[in-house]
This record gives structure tokens, sequence and C-alpha cells, in this order.
């Protein structure tokens, strides 16, 4: 199974984008048994970078990356986005400048290529206009992002994607179990794959043919869904206690302020963070959510340590 997190941008103390830390942070996710990160998405908070910083920011995480790639000789795949543009022209332009700083696959924001979500015709128009505008050796995915509204795909789409040739993942945000199973058999065989974003509905959708995780939890207990992609098979009950423990876990997405919270979890596992986003206020991490983060991590770690002693 791939098991990606969201790349989270760390700021320094003047708000400058704190291109260090964000390595440690690629270090991190490696040494917690990831297989990829997906890079200049929402959590990057791409709607706050100028194209320079997402560049940047994509350029020190893809050459990390790779280097540990090369160094362990275990595949870390880097897949990227960055466009937020409206004008397909302008997100041509970001999104090349992003393939020229390094990725894997460049990842499509489904709803900039249908911005008024006119319907399956206008995006497929869109989307082949683009992919005129980018180079054709370049992989390419599709991230439903929730912002400024979500776009969710279709059979027809998807259909489209598979005839092009040229699509390797799907970000999956549609957090619909049934609706996953019939995508998960839309693409069977395409090698087109389907990472869930939606932790809740995770096992489910591993079960049902998808391809793994891709989500904002990563973050946090990376080694829990390193594992669940790994053992969910051969371990089954395991499998579904990890997945309650995330399934809970994961509803800290609402209510707290993230990224906020993923960068104080950050300082909590040994890489200090600055308590700065440019998508949230820095006082809305309150005492209440570093509690929240502190009473996850010490459970996460409970976790980790009894699925580790129950392998030897």
């Amino acid at each position: 199974m791939e098991i990606f997190t969201t790349m989270i941008t760390p700021f320094t103390e003047d708000g400058s984008v704190d291109f260090e830390t964000a390595e440690k942070y690629v270090d991190w996710y490696f040494e917690n048994g990831l297989t990829g990160i997906f890079s200049v998405c929402q959590s990057s908070e791409i709607f706050y970078l100028s194209l320079e910083e997402k560049a940047e920011l994509n350029r020190r995480v893809y050459a990390r990356a790779k280097a540990l790639e090369k160094k362990h000789g275990r595949k870390f795949t880097v897949v990227s986005s960055g466009h937020t543009s409206d004008t397909l022209e302008e997100q041509a332009k970001e999104l090349n400048a992003v393939i020229q700083s390094g990725t894997d696959a460049l990842i499509l924001i489904t709803n900039r290529l249908d911005p008024e979500n006119k319907g399956d015709d206008v995006f497929i128009e869109n989307a082949e206009k683009l992919l005129e505008m980018l180079p054709k050796n370049v992989k390419l995915g599709l991230y439903e992002c929730p912002y400024p509204y979500k776009r969710l795909v279709t059979p027809k789409i998807l259909d489209w994607c598979m005839k092009t040739g040229r699509f390797a993942y799907m970000k999956d945000t549609c957090c619909n179990a049934a609706m996953m199973k019939e995508r998960c058999a839309q693409l069977k065989g395409s090698g087109f794959l389907l990472l869930n974003a939606n932790c809740q509905t995770l096992l489910e959708s591993m079960q049902n043919g998808g391809d793994g995780y891709c989500g904002i939890m990563c973050n946090y207990h990376p080694r829990l869904y390193s594992w669940l992609g790994e053992n969910y098979k051969k371990a089954p009950e395991k499998a579904q206690l990890v997945q309650s423990v995330i399934g809970t876990f994961g509803f800290t997405e609402v209510g707290l302020p993230y990224p906020l919270t993923a960068k104080y979890h950050m300082g909590l596992c040994g890489i200090p963070t600055e308590n700065i986003a440019r998508s949230r206020r820095s006082e809305e991490m309150t005492d209440y959510a570093r509690s929240c983060m502190e009473q996850m991590k010490r459970v996460t770690d409970y976790m980790e340590r009894m699925l580790k002693g129950m392998e030897k």
C-alpha cells in the first residue's frame, strides 16, 4: 500500500518559509515508514504561498526525499500540486514552475479545472487545454481539494483520465466508502492509484481495492498508517483496532486549528516549529488544542509500542 502524508509548511518567526525545518519533516516522514509525500498541497497552505515559495519548497522537499531514497534504497515518492490561479494560462505557469523544481507526478486540483462547477464537459475541455501546456512526459494525478469548493470527479472524468494514459494518482476526498468501491472497480488494472484522504473509511477502502492513504493525519502518527498498510490483510483483528484508533483521532481534523496542531505535534516529536501559519491565527492554538495533541500522542505512542511488541 502507498501511504502518503500531506506536507505542512513551517514558517520562521518573521513569517518566511522555514526551508530547513521542512527538510527535517521529510526525514521524519521517511523514518516513520511513509512511502510518499504530497508536496505543495492545501496542507502546505498553497493559497497563501507565492509561486517562488511554492517552487523552492517543492525543490527542497523533492531533493531531500530523493537523497533519502538513494541512500537507503527505498522508494520515497513525491507528488506535487501548486496551481491556485483562476486562468488556465496562469495555472500552467505555476505547474511548470513546480515541474522544474522536481516531482514524480504533478497533481491537478479538480476545482481549478471547473471553477464554476459547470459540469464534466467543461472540466474535460479545460483539462485538455491545460495538458497541452504541460510537458507530455510528466505523470499526472487528481486532488479533490475541499477549497474553495470540493469538485468530485465522476465516472466520465475517470474514463477520460484513463484514456489519456497519463494519470497515476488520485487523492480521493469523497469520504464515501460505497463511491470509493465503485471508483476502485472502474480504475482496476489501469495503473491509476486511488489514495483515500479520509481516515475513517481507510481500512474499508483498502479492502475494496484502494491503493492506500494520502492525508493530513500522517503528520501525527504515520507509523500507525504505515503499519495498517502493511498488515491489514495478515492481521485483520489488529487492523480493525488500529482503524478504530486512527478513525477516532481523525475527527480532530474538525474543530482544532490545523495546520497549527500539526506544527505543535512536530515539536512534540523533536522538531521545534514556530506557532505560525498563514491560514490560521496563532492564538487559535490554545491550551485546549495543545492538550488534545499531547493526549493523542500518548495514545498513539502506546499503540506503536504495542504493535511492535506483538510483532516480536
